[in-house]
């Protein structure tokens, strides 16, 4: 991978920058009189079960770094150990009442001094700061035991606060980016999903969201009721940047298919637009065969509109 110069000595720029920021370079660390290793030390040791060599392993440091450092936390009183229980020769670590306190504040600093910089970012930008500081570690730190994986994507059906204007987003922006739609596009989504939100205690119609740390990054809904004839119509399955290439997509399309398999339904249709080759290939995948296509203008701009059909195995 030939990866340009420029972007290179950024993300080195970026990363001395971030080092001085978080306080390495000082004597003091996280609000402490305590070094980044030992602070580092405590927060693993409040997980619980850790011994000294787990320590080492973690924060790569030598056996003789580590047992210097866990020497200074028993002295100050922040850190205790007890034999273990099915090894009497191994020592496991646990905070002291004085550990819990100064790790509390370690944390409640921490949180503060994120949360003061991430105020200073535009709405969204938090998200891509998150993914591109977890994709950078990852990179770094590429094999299984050492790596920091992104938390599991986790589905939710239902109505919850704050979806409608969401899901509304993401084809928002998504739509304007890829194939230049504006405000006629939108609107349309939003009606249209604000007026199904009315109708999900239907029990033919059902909408899942794919969320990641509770943040909402897909979604995709059963509409049972606007075709009739016993055919559902499948809506809204949009991804944003992040859940792509995370799983959610075929999560989300799983969930419905099983709906209309377990509701009844004879067919299912979907509406989209020619070029979407990923969202394709997950139809077809779940049983969806192109049943027709047409150019249509109804956006404000020309495309090749397609409807996909699946019908109950």
């Amino acid at each position: 991978m030939n990866t340009d110069l420029s972007v290179i000595e950024g993300i080195r720029a970026v990363s001395r920058a971030m080092v001085r920021e978080l306080g390495f370079m000082g004597e003091d660390f996280a609000g402490t009189n305590l070094s980044p290793s030992a602070v580092h030390a405590l927060i693993e040791i409040e997980k619980g079960g850790v011994t000294a060599r787990d320590l080492g392993a973690l924060l790569r440091l030598e056996k003789s770094s580590v047992s210097r450092m866990l020497r200074k936390l028993v002295e100050s009183g922040d850190v205790q150990e007890a034999a273990g229980e099915s090894d009497t020769r191994v020592k496991v670590l646990s905070l002291t009442a004085v550990g819990e306190k100064r790790v509390a504040a370690i944390h409640a600093f921490a949180h503060a001094k994120v949360v003061d910089a991430l105020g200073r970012l535009k709405p969204g930008q938090e998200r891509t700061v998150l993914e591109g500081m977890r994709l950078y570690t990852q990179a770094l730190a590429p094999t299984a035991d050492s790596a920091y994986p992104a938390p599991g994507v986790e589905l939710v059906r239902g109505y919850t606060p704050g979806l409608i204007a969401r899901i509304t987003e993401m084809h928002a922006l998504y739509y304007a980016r890829e194939w230049g739609l504006g405000q006629g596009f939108e609107s349309v989504v939003a009606k249209g999903l604000a007026d199904f939100c009315y109708r999900l205690e239907n029990p033919q119609n059902a909408l899942w969201t794919a969320r990641q740390d509770g943040v909402i990054l897909g979604s995709v809904a059963i509409d049972g009721e606007d075709i009739g004839a016993n055919t559902a119509h499948l809506r809204w399955f949009i991804l944003d940047d992040v859940g792509r290439g995370s799983g959610a997509g075929k999560k989300l399309l799983d969930a419905a298919m099983a709906f209309v398999d377990e509701r009844g339904f004879a067919e299912t249709h979907l509406w989209t637009f020619s070029g979407l080759d990923a969202a394709r290939h997950l139809y077809e995948s779940r049983g969806f065969v192109l049943a027709e296509e047409w150019l249509g203008s109804q956006w404000g701009k020309e495309v090749l509109e397609q409807r996909f059909v699946r019908r109950r195995p």
